[in-house]
């Protein structure tokens, strides 16, 4: 089994300590010769950075190399494969996407609705530039991409790049979502078999399967019915913005019944009630920035002072255990199953063929093989074909460098619809991200 040389694009992020974590797990079936962290924050990437070569050291002493650079040609040159996780503008405009919108009674949340649009469009000349930077140095190089919001990236680096087989757009809330239902189940999450249709952070469970084929689907909606969604993850379980995402999937359940939904799909169908219970204080931004990122802040600062991790507990993320599988499965050829983003053509038979859709897909090296949908209900076809046009006007608007689209698109948004409304939110946003958006005429 050839070892491979990994890039970590995003090398600061908050979730890198818990993504090196699990390559540490699942060294044995995705080994590597050498790791390299790549930021354009080098301040921000270097406390990571100590945190982690002492982590490498502990835990993974048979890597060969470990070095983080703001340098491309030295991140990008020698590579098998590269992981993005990168966020334009940081947390501090998170926050803004967040609140921007809520001053007018819409949801402010960072990948859904008009926060989605914002961060989308200051995400998608950075991700091209990347593609492009890693191909010059590393053109045979995988490339996993998971960067947020991972629909409008998806649309706009499959018109960049068509028909690229070693570029791949990946979300973890599939994953995140399953583990709830194996611990419903009291089962190996890696022992289920999903079937899923829709698109990124908009899609359904049709029917979820242990490895003997057994049907499991009733077992869990009647749990759920009962109890609600269960969090896995102890930092979601203790999160009370988490504990109302997974009881909203409960009432989600009760009004439409025939397949389990992903639990984004609460921003679309009630985004009213959502709005309302968000604060412009205290958004999810605010909450991560007080809470996931200092603790990571600490948790490396206690690591690099100890030059130990003996005082820290660390935890292997489902999140990044399923990226590291996905690779390992394209790299070595296994032939596993997840669920990926991939344009339609027929996957789902009624709607658009130049759809990303994210469903099932045997991840080979020749890339992914997706299983067929074929025909989907009224409600779900109109709902997404809805969604799929606002984020095909989304990277129209950054490609034509459009006002008009832009608008077009948060007026299709079901968070937003109201005219007057999307032309303010979209005016203010214009204002914020001015340097990061393409000028809009």
């Amino acid at each position: 089994m050839k070892k491979q040389n990994l890039v970590i694009v995003g090398g600061g992020s908050t979730y890198t300590i818990g993504m090196i974590m699990s390559l540490i797990a699942e060294k044995k079936n995705f080994p590597l010769n050498s790791i390299t962290f790549y930021d354009n924050d080098e301040k921000r990437q270097e406390k990571v950075a100590k945190a982690t070569s002492i982590i490498l050291d502990e835990y993974y002493p048979e890597l060969e190399s470990f070095h983080y650079t703001t340098d491309k040609e030295t991140a990008f040159t020698g590579i098998d494969i590269a992981f993005i996780q990168i966020r334009t503008g940081g947390l501090q405009m998170r926050e803004l996407d967040e609140q921007i919108p809520l001053k007018y009674g819409v949801v402010g949340q960072e990948t859904c609705g008009p926060g989605g649009m914002a961060y989308g469009l200051r995400s998608i000349r950075d991700m091209i530039e990347l593609v492009y930077d890693i191909k010059k140095y590393s053109k045979d190089a995988w490339i996993l991409n998971y960067t947020n919001p991972a629909a409008v990236v998806a649309e706009a680096l499959k018109r960049e790049f068509p028909q690229d087989p070693k570029l791949l757009n990946i979300c973890d809330m599939p994953i995140a979502i399953m583990h709830s239902f194996a611990t419903m189940l009291n089962k190996n999450i890696w022992d289920l078999v999903p079937s899923y249709f829709g698109l990124n952070h908009f899609g359904w469970f049709t029917k979820i399967e242990d490895s003997e084929g057994n049907d499991l689907t009733q077992i869990i909606k009647d749990t759920i019915m009962g109890e609600g969604f269960v969090p896995t993850d102890q930092e979601i379980a203790n999160d009370q913005s988490w504990q109302q995402t997974f009881e909203q999937a409960r009432k989600m359940l009760i009004d439409f019944p025939e397949f389990l939904p992903n639990t984004y799909l609460q921003y679309y169908l009630y985004p009213d009630d959502l709005a309302k219970k968000e604060s412009l204080t205290n958004t999810r931004a605010r909450q991560v920035i007080n809470g996931r990122e200092k603790r990571i802040t600490e948790l490396c600062n206690q690591i690099i002072q100890d030059k130990s991790t003996k005082n820290v507990e660390l935890h292997v993320d489902i999140h990044g255990v399923y990226m590291v599988k996905a690779a390992a499965s394209l790299v070595y050829n296994l032939k596993q199953t997840y669920i990926v983003m991939v344009e339609n053509n027929g996957i789902i038979s009624n709607i658009p063929d130049d759809a990303m859709v994210e469903v099932p897909a045997l991840l080979t090296a020749s890339g992914p093989k997706p299983f067929s949908v074929g025909k989907i209900p009224t409600f779900y076809k109109g709902l997404i074909e809805n969604q799929f046009a606002y984020e095909k006007l989304v990277a129209d608007a950054y490609f034509e460098n459009s006002y008009t689209k832009a608008l077009q698109a948060l007026t299709l948004n079901r968070t937003v619809v109201h005219v007057p409304t999307a032309k303010a939110i979209l005016d203010d946003l214009i204002e914020a991200n001015k340097g990061y958006w393409p000028e809009l005429q």
